[in-house]
């Protein structure tokens, strides 16, 4: 049975820091991708952050750039993304999925493409 389960969320003020985690199992990150999307009130699902199964190779949206680092830890099947300065406009639900990828494939086009796997959302609110 296929699971992702994210944690870490929570309430901080503007300029603190969260980390979230996504532990997969069911599977292992092998030959997969895996990404951070976040879901702001009235507003669509997006990515923020997306790391390849090597985890060499990570990609962060612009507005995250320089504030969220993802890394991941393979023998526990974790990925974790580190969040700095945080900012109200960072308030949203966030999700961490899994697709599979290989590495002649663009890993920002995997990040926005459909995930194989979803875990709960973990909710992050940023107060001014």
């Amino acid at each position: 049975d296929v699971q992702l389960q994210a944690s870490g969320g929570g309430s901080v003020q503007a300029g603190g820091s969260l980390t979230l985690s996504c532990t997969a199992s069911g599977f292992t990150f092998d030959d997969y991708a895996i990404g951070w999307l976040r879901q702001a009130p009235g507003k669509e699902r997006v990515p923020v952050s997306c790391i390849a199964s090597s985890g060499d190779i990570t990609w962060h949206r612009s507005s995250v750039k320089g504030r969220f680092t993802i890394s991941s830890d393979s023998a526990k099947n974790t990925v974790y993304l580190q969040m700095n300065s945080l900012k109200p406009e960072d308030t949203a639900a966030y999700y961490c999925a899994a697709r599979p990828w290989r590495s002649d494939y663009e890993l920002e086009i995997a990040c926005y493409g459909n995930m194989e796997y979803w875990g709960k959302g973990t909710l992050v609110t940023v107060s001014s």
